[in-house]
């Protein structure tokens, strides 16, 4: 178990997962050593202990890390530490391309072809180096913000291949894009590459997938079978140099389609060329129902029917089947096989009815019944019932009553055929865990498209002085615990990380406060003074901005700081006693008395 905080091989230190799967889980990490960020992928504890298979994981890994390409993740390191083996990789800061098509849907046609050459670009330099992925789609491919592509997961895709892993006749990748070779069981070519990419061609243009169906054994028996839906029907802005491209890369025969994905690439660049729009329609050269190219399956054929009739025939008769071409071996190989089938079905249709005098029966309708119930009325219709009885989730049957049957209701049956019960667990329902810490991507991806809920996501304040990721969960609507199913919904909490202006004049903000805000968030700022004194001098009284609106680097900010009022210097005058005009006049003038100056003691009469 890998937690937080935990150093792998001494250097690698755990900073939160961000993918889970079925055969490794995904950490983010920070190589203590070097100063950066990585990806670092751990095998899963019950897969360590197939010593053939991490050997095998080792090898392939160290191969996928000679790859340089600017469309390929770099990876960085391959080890062991305490039984935990890991691959650490480059730390891609974007979104998969699946969630880029979950949110819009589909793509223009020039966002389509960018992606592909690139992806092209990257498969061929793989390709080159003898690598192969075998697990091309759309959760494998990151997409940084600025377009550029990264193909990840080529070592475990390679690794898982090589093992015995399909001993459950389980096949390995997602079956949405796999190509009917491997979906036969036969193994993995670099065409399996390329077909791989044109199904992810036609999704990004589509928004949808070519094959949909119940269970991967159903969508695998289309790719193997169905012609791809006509992209052009759909979209008629479509080029059929556009349609052409992804019909010769989706062919079931091999044969008929690119050599190499760099044949690809080349015929992408040029796809929407004036000359190349309105092409003819791709026709192809061999037989598709041949998905194995016209190889294998017939070659090992004639093998058997070669070694039946010599063992029966003379040498004579052997020159003979030697000298046969191939296409006379081919007529001879599909007569004996189109024989054996007739032989199969006259005797399934005619003789072994009339080897049975059992009488047809028509299988009850028992849907709703309880087990007990759905067996004696089986039983007094002449039928036998499997002791067996097979459990199935459904959302109109009540748990422990009968869904259905196998034969079905209404098949006519011989008498004492043995029947199958599917008896009902309820609705299927999903325990919730706890996501906090997690990236809400994966987890939101996981219930919605396996689970089938409805997910939505909030942003709220943490409430903490911790450092949070933008996608990181931190909260959840449904404690853990919680039993859901298909169709609830539930409330993913990420934190608000939304930078905005905040209220400077309230916070009593300076100057310098401002021009700090400013060379941090890069805003270009304008201040204006304003004379008051009902604030101190130096402190911010407005600004432009109002607080809480959206904060974007490079916009403009204006402030208005308080300014003390200014005042004119005057020298201060003297201040005398007032006089009446009599006083002010003098009343000895060139040693004259004026008689007008009454009381004066100079002009007193002797």
């Amino acid at each position: 178990m890998v937690t937080r905080g935990q150093f792998i091989n001494e250097r690698y230190q755990i900073i939160r997962s961000i993918g889970e799967g079925g055969m490794a889980n995904v950490y983010l990490a920070h190589d203590t050593i070097l100063d950066r960020k990585v990806a670092i992928k751990v095998l899963r504890g019950d897969l360590s202990n197939d010593e053939k298979f991490v050997r095998r994981f080792q090898r392939e890994a160290l191969s996928a890390s000679s790859l340089s390409h600017p469309n390929i993740v770099e990876m960085y390191d391959v080890g062991e530490d305490n039984g935990l083996y890991y691959i650490v990789m480059e730390y891609v800061e974007g979104k998969t391309l699946k969630q880029l098509l979950k949110k819009r849907g589909s793509l223009t046609l020039s966002e389509a072809i960018d992606i592909m050459l690139q992806l092209t670009d990257g498969m061929a330099h793989a390709h080159d180096s003898y690598i192969i992925h075998r697990d091309l789609k759309p959760q494998n491919i990151m997409i940084e913000d600025d377009g550029q592509v990264k193909i990840t997961d080529f070592g475990i895709a390679m690794a898982l291949n090589s093992t015995q892993l399909t001993q459950t006749n389980s096949v390995m990748g997602s079956v949405h894009y796999l190509p009917p070779e491997q979906a036969n069981g036969k193994g993995s070519t670099i065409k399996s590459d390329i077909y791989s990419m044109g199904i992810i061609f036609y999704e990004l243009l589509s928004g949808s997938l070519p094959f949909k169906g119940d269970s991967a054994v159903e969508i695998a028996l289309k790719h193997m079978k169905e012609p791809l839906p006509n992209l052009m029907e759909e979209d008629s802005s479509i080029p059929q140099s556009i349609e052409n491209i992804i019909l010769k890369s989706t062919a079931k025969n091999p044969k008929n389609r690119y050599e190499d994905a760099r044949s690809m690439h080349e015929d992408l660049l040029t796809a929407l060329d004036d000359d190349r729009m309105n092409e003819e329609p791709y026709v192809y050269k061999y037989p598709e129902n041949d998905i194995d190219g016209n190889t294998k399956p017939i070659k090992k054929l004639s093998e058997v029917e070669a070694d039946d009739k010599t063992k029966e025939a003379p040498k004579k008769k052997r020159k003979k089947w030697k000298d046969l071409d191939k296409k006379q071996k081919a007529m001879i190989i599909l007569g004996s096989v189109f024989g054996v089938i007739i032989i199969g079905l006259l005797f399934t249709f005619f003789v072994l009815p009339a080897m049975t005098n059992g009488k047809d029966v028509k299988v009850p309708n028992v849907k709703g019944l309880k087990v007990s119930a759905a067996q004696n009325k089986l039983e007094k219709a002449g039928l036998k019932v499997n002791t067996t009885i097979k459990k199935i989730s459904s959302k109109k049957v009540k748990k422990n009553r009968i869904v259905k049957t196998n034969p079905a209701a209404g098949r006519e049956v011989k008498k004492g055929t043995k029947i199958t019960l599917y008896k009902s667990t309820g609705e299927k329902t999903y325990t919730i865990e706890n996501y906090v810490g997690k990236n809400y991507h994966e987890v939101q991806t996981l219930l919605e498209e396996v689970h089938g809920l409805e997910v939505t996501i909030a942003k709220k304040d943490p409430g903490d002085n911790k450092d949070h990721e933008e996608d990181e969960i931190i909260g959840q609507s449904l404690a853990k615990g919680s039993k859901v199913k298909k169709g609830d919904s539930i409330t993913l909490y990420i934190p608000n990380t939304e930078e905005v202006f905040p209220n400077m004049q309230a916070n009593g903000w300076s100057l310098d406060d401002v021009e700090a805000f400013c060379n941090k968030y890069d805003l270009q700022l304008n201040v204006v003074e304003q004379e008051t004194t009902a604030y101190p001098e130096g402190t911010i009284i407005g600004q432009s901005r109002a607080a809480g609106s959206p904060l974007t680097k490079g916009s403009k900010l204006q402030v208005t700081v308080a300014k003390r009022p200014t005042q004119t210097q005057e020298t201060p005058k003297e201040t005398t006693k007032p006089t009446t005009p009599a006083e002010q006049k003098e009343p000895v003038k060139n040693g004259v008395c004026d008689k007008s100056v009454v009381g004066d003691p100079d002009c007193e009469t002797e």
